[in-house]
C-alpha cells in the first residue's frame, strides 16, 4: 500500500507505505548499503569503489514519481490521493564514519551545492510543491543506517510545520510589513544571550521559545528565501556555521549527539511565498542532558504543546562554550 489520506479532523495529509516495514535496519558495518561497492566486497546501493557525494532514489519510498492507485476508495469525508513526489537519499561521503561534524567547510559547501541542485530539480516537477531536506542522526531519533546521510522528501503539498510557519509569517507581514525571521535575526543579534555562533552571513542561536533544550536554528542574516538565493560566499558561510554547530554538538557531552536537522525554505509550487519564506535550518537533539532524553509525551503528542525543562538562555551558554572550542 502506498497512498495519502486526509485527516478530516486536522486537514493534514498522512502518508502510508506498508513496504517500509521491511527496510534495512542497523546492519553490521561490513554490510552497510551506503558504503562503496569495493572489489571482492558485497554489492551496495552505490556501485562505485569510491565517491564524494552520492544521491539516489530511496528503495523504500513513501512518495514516487508514478505512484500506484490508492488501495482504498476515497469519499467526501475521507479523501485519498496517490503518493506523488520523490524520496531521495544523500550520502555525504564514502567514509562510514565521516559526517558533517568531521568535514571541513569546503566539503560541506559541496554538500550544500548538491542540496541546492536537488531543491531546484525536484521543485521544478509539476507534482512537487515543497522540497524538504533533512538528516536523522543517531539511533535515538530512529535512524536505521549508521553511515552519515540525509534525505530529501519532495511533497505534493506544503507539509504541516512549514505551512504553520508560513501562515505565521504571512500574518506578521500583514501586521508589521516585515519578514518575521528577519525581525527574529535582528532581535537575537541585539540580545546576544541566545546566540551560539555566527559569521558574516549566518547566525546560530537557541530559539526564544525552543521546543528542545539544545535546539539550535541556523538562519541567513539577510532575507534569502532558499538555497538558490545564496551567493557562493554565502553558501560557504552557511557550510562553515553548519559544521561548527555539528562539531559543537559532539563536544557538548563528549559523544556524537543525535539530532534531526530540518531545512526550511520557500515552497516550489509558485513564487507567492518569497516574501514570507526565510531560509533556515532547525536542529533538534532529543537529549536534555548527557544521560537523559526528552521524550514526547502527553502534552507534546496529545495536545501539541511542548514543555521545555530548561531556559534557552542557559543552554545557549553551554552550547556557545562547546562551539567556541571548535573554532578556537
Amino acid at each position: 500500500m502506498t497512498e495519502r489520506r486526509l485527516d478530516p479532523l486536522t486537514g493534514e495529509w498522512r502518508m502510508f507505505a506498508s513496504h517500509r516495514q521491511d527496510r534495512t535496519f542497523l546492519p553490521p558495518d561490513e554490510h552497510c548499503p551506503l558504503c562503496p561497492t569495493r572489489p571482492g566486497g558485497p554489492p551496495t546501493e552505490i556501485p562505485l569503489p569510491s565517491f564524494d557525494v552520492v544521491v539516489f532514489e530511496n528503495r523504500f519510498p513513501a512518495l514516487v514519481r508514478e505512484p500506484p492507485a490508492p488501495a482504498v476508495a476515497a469519499s467526501e469525508l475521507y479523501p485519498v490521493a496517490p503518493s506523488a513526489g520523490a524520496n531521495e537519499v544523500v550520502v555525504y561521503s564514502d567514509d562510514h564514519t565521516f559526517g558533517i561534524a568531521q568535514m571541513d567547510a569546503d566539503r560541506v559547501a559541496r554538500l550544500v551545492a548538491v542540496w541546492a541542485d536537488r531543491y531546484a530539480e525536484l521543485g521544478a516537477r509539476d507534482e512537487v510543491a515543497y522540497v524538504f531536506i533533512f538528516e536523522n542522526r543517531g539511533v535515538a531519533v530512529g535512524v536505521t543506517l549508521h553511515h552519515p546521510h540525509g534525505q530529501i522528501y519532495a511533497y505534493p503539498e506544503i507539509p504541516p510545520r512549514p505551512r504553520l510557519e508560513l501562515e505565521a509569517a504571512r500574518a506578521h507581514l500583514a501586521e508589521h510589513g516585515t519578514c518575521v525571521m528577519c525581525d527574529v535575526v535582528g532581535r537575537e543579534r541585539a540580545d546576544g544571550v541566545r546566540v551560539v555562533a555566527s559569521n558574516g552571513s549566518f547566525l546560530a542561536f537557541v530559539p526564544f521559545a525552543a521546543r528542545y533544550p539544545y535546539e539550535v536554528h541556523i538562519v541567513s542574516q539577510r532575507h534569502a528565501a532558499s538555497l538558490l538565493d545564496l551567493s557562493d560566499p554565502e553558501r560557504l558561510a552557511f557550510a562553515e556555521l553548519l559544521q561548527t554547530v555539528a562539531a559543537g554538538y559532539d563536544r557538548l557531552f563528549g559523544f556524537p549527539l543525535p539530532y534531526v536537522m530540518s531545512m526550511h525554505q520557500a515552497p516550489t509550487d509558485d513564487g507567492q511565498h518569497q516574501a514570507i519564506s526565510h531560509l533556515h535550518v532547525e536542529l533538534t537533539p532529543p537529549h536534555r542532558s548527557a544521560e537523559r532524553l526528552k521524550y514526547l509525551a502527553g502534552s507534546e503528542l496529545g495536545a501539541g504543546a511542548f514543555i521545555n525543562d530548561t531556559a534557552p538562555e542557559d543552554t545557549a551558554v553551554r552550547l556557545r562554550a562547546a562551539m567556541s572550542a571548535v573554532s578556537a
